[in-house]
């Protein structure tokens, strides 16, 4: 063969040739296919099905799957067929234990106050108290923040507090308030335990829970409840208003704003 055919066949194949960029995205989203048609299946699958099922070609999907179950992320059975693999599970269990609340909620936190103009919270259960982990607010907000990060309350006055207790057993709620004597801070908190369940039914119903001036006189709250991957309820996400200035208008955004970070750490997604 002469020279000049060689250097022209050369030529043909660099530029029929894909870039190698072109062709590593190419197999990484032929793979993802692969992984959520797994995932969205209860069985294992057969190379045929898995390859009939991503449109692919049967020795290209026999490569990919070799990749990922050299990885451990796929695992081939003795039946030849195929199912999820561990490191998913470990990949997992890392991406839980990494995930930080606060900045998962910053974002929503900032879009709510931006919203309402209000302090908004977040806070987590200890024991019969809820604690405050983080909080957006400014100068617009108008209000004397009466507990700091890091700051605690009984769980019947605040409006995060009662979201806990509606998602308790009824003898829980009835253990929690022998333990405590439901003391109260102003003259609006709820002292009985009978008013206590009233109001945890108006959790059940509307799906928000809200403190009528029963921790701060002058401050109302509103409270959703915040889940996690695994649907426990993790955290609340408040707004705290001057009672002049609430808006119950306002509910339907914080629930929105709970829903998304709650979606942001994996609920509904199992």
């Amino acid at each position: 063969m002469s020279q000049q055919k060689i250097k022209s066949r050369v030529r043909l194949s660099t530029k029929t040739a894909p870039p190698a960029n072109k062709v590593s995205a190419q197999v990484f989203e032929r793979a993802y296919t692969i992984l959520n048609l797994l995932a969205a299946t209860p069985q294992p699958l057969s190379l045929k099905e898995i390859a009939e099922s991503c449109q692919l070609h049967t020795s290209t999907a026999h490569r990919i799957l070799g990749d990922l179950c050299i990885g451990g992320v796929l695992e081939h059975l003795d039946n030849g067929k195929y199912q999820l693999g561990l490191r998913l599970l470990e990949l997992g269990a890392i991406v839980k234990d990494r995930l930080n609340i606060r900045q998962v909620a910053a974002p929503m936190m900032q879009w709510l106050h931006e919203q309402t103009q209000q302090t908004i919270n977040l806070s987590v259960r200890q024991g019969d108290e809820i604690v405050y982990i983080e909080r957006t607010e400014s100068a617009r907000s108008g209000m004397h923040v009466l507990r700091p990060i890091g700051g605690r309350a009984l769980l019947h006055l605040t409006s995060v507090g009662k979201l806990y207790l509606a998602a308790a057993d009824p003898r829980l709620i009835e253990s929690y308030a022998l333990r405590t004597g439901l003391p109260g801070k102003t003259k609006n908190s709820l002292a009985a335990i009978e008013d206590l369940q009233k109001d945890l039914k108006f959790v059940h119903q509307y799906g928000y829970a809200r403190d009528n001036e029963e921790l701060e006189l002058g401050v109302r709250c509103i409270a959703a409840a915040i889940y996690d991957y695994s649907g426990n309820l993790v955290a609340g996400l408040s707004i705290s208003a001057p009672v002049e200035r609430m808006q119950d208008s306002w509910a339907s955004l914080l629930m929105q704003a709970a829903a998304s970070i709650s979606t942001s750490l994996g609920y509904g997604k199992r």
